[in-house]
């Protein structure tokens, strides 16, 4: 295999354990809710636990990274992510479950934020472009195969084992990651003590263009987790009426933001990023719009669009941190995944209200609007280089 085979394969290989981990309990709540005796409101805390502690430690991280380097972190949170996930499985209570939820979620952004300062070191230009898409397809396909894994070895055991086998895929994982990812050749370690180190921080936040990333990041997850919280109440009611299980099979349209995003990374080396998103976001917006008609294969197919549509607009972001930034990327990284996180977890408080108000209808409009404002955000801010584009 050769070198740049092994190192795609390695980032593709990190965004894969970094998702494998953070949603496995979605589609086993019911299940945790059973074998905790506690009410089902309480378990969604095991999804929430690990996102609040990524959005708290994602910027220290970059920090940490920009000074101590890349591989090194990337593989080692790997391997030490294999700990706390087997506690979950032996988790005693709620509780305990939540604690260990929260320790994954600590050592989660040392992979996603840090591998994304990897590619934006070690990967400049096309190959950027590339290597970004093919990272965004790992995190994809990891994040479908953690609810996958965990609801189908669950029918056949129990979850304590599912978070078992997501273990031993996370440590072959990480030993594949150190073997296979080169150590990083163009990192340059930021020196100085906290006042340079705010100074950094300084630089990111005055930084239009990855400003306007961050943004348009916000608006993704802002829009992906709204949809696929709220939709869930509109398919559940008349003239849907699907069933829970049924339901749990919706996030298998997670699988086309793999295709879509393979092909939007060979057209934005053509066309450029920008009007790469604009399709990206025109192709979202129009499957939320197909969901208004009354048919599920509408509804299904407009699903399917919004989250192809969407995924792309994740690997353009990740990708394009690179070139609005030129020093201490991983801290830029963790400046983009803070906010990143805010804009998911505020999707699944603000459209509930308008839900209520406005039901599905309304929802649509909200993410529309939010995806039309990421869209004229990036339109000002994104400018690249000719050799960048």
């Amino acid at each position: 295999m050769a070198p740049l085979d092994r190192r795609t394969a390695a980032v593709a290989v990190a965004g894969m354990c970094n998702f494998l981990n953070l949603y496995t309990p979605q589609a086993i709540l019911p299940a945790l809710t059973d074998s905790f005796g506690v009410a089902p409101a309480r378990t969604g805390l095991t999804i929430t636990a690990p996102l609040l502690a990524v959005a708290l430690v994602a910027p220290f991280v970059g920090t940490i990274s920009d000074r101590l380097g890349r591989k090194s972190l990337i593989s080692g949170a790997c391997l030490l992510l294999v700990i706390p996930t087997l506690l979950v499985a032996g988790s005693a209570s709620l509780e305990a479950m939540l604690l260990w939820r929260f320790l994954q979620g600590l050592l989660l952004p040392f992979i996603f934020a840090v591998t994304v300062a990897y590619i934006g070191d070690e990967c400049e230009g096309a190959a950027g472009i590339r290597t970004a898409g093919i990272y965004s397809a790992g995190t994809i396909l990891g994040g479908f195969g953690g609810r996958f894994i965990a609801g189908m070895v669950s029918d056949v055991s129990t979850w304590r084992v599912a978070f078992v086998v997501v273990a031993a895929l996370t440590l072959a994982g990480g030993l594949f990651i150190t073997w296979a990812l080169p150590r990083e050749q163009r990192f340059r370690p930021v020196r100085g003590g906290v006042r340079a180190t705010l100074a950094t921080y300084r630089e990111h936040l005055a930084n239009p263009r990855l400003l306007a990333t961050c943004a348009v990041g916000f608006g993704m997850l802002f829009s992906n987790v709204a949809t696929f919280t709220f939709v869930n109440f509109h398919l559940a009611a008349p003239p849907y009426s699907l069933s829970p299980g049924a339901l749990g099979l919706v996030f298998t349209v997670y699988l086309l933001g793999i295709v879509t995003t393979t092909i939007a990374t060979r057209l934005a080396v053509r066309i450029g990023r920008l009007r790469t998103l604009a399709l990206a976001i025109g192709m979202a917006c129009g499957g939320l719009l197909l969901t208004l008609l009354p048919s599920i294969a509408w509804a299904i197919a407009g699903l399917a669009g919004l989250s192809g549509g969407l995924f792309v607009v994740q690997a353009l972001c990740l990708g394009y941190i690179g070139v609005a930034v030129r020093r201490a990327k991983s801290t830029a990284v963790g400046v983009y995944v803070t906010l990143y996180y805010i804009g998911g977890a505020l999707g699944g408080i603000l459209p509930g209200f308008v839900f209520h108000a406005a039901g599905w209808a309304g929802v649509v409009s909200l993410i529309v609007a939010v995806l039309s404002t990421t869209l004229a955000i990036a339109a000002l801010a994104w400018r690249e280089p000719p050799a960048a584009a």
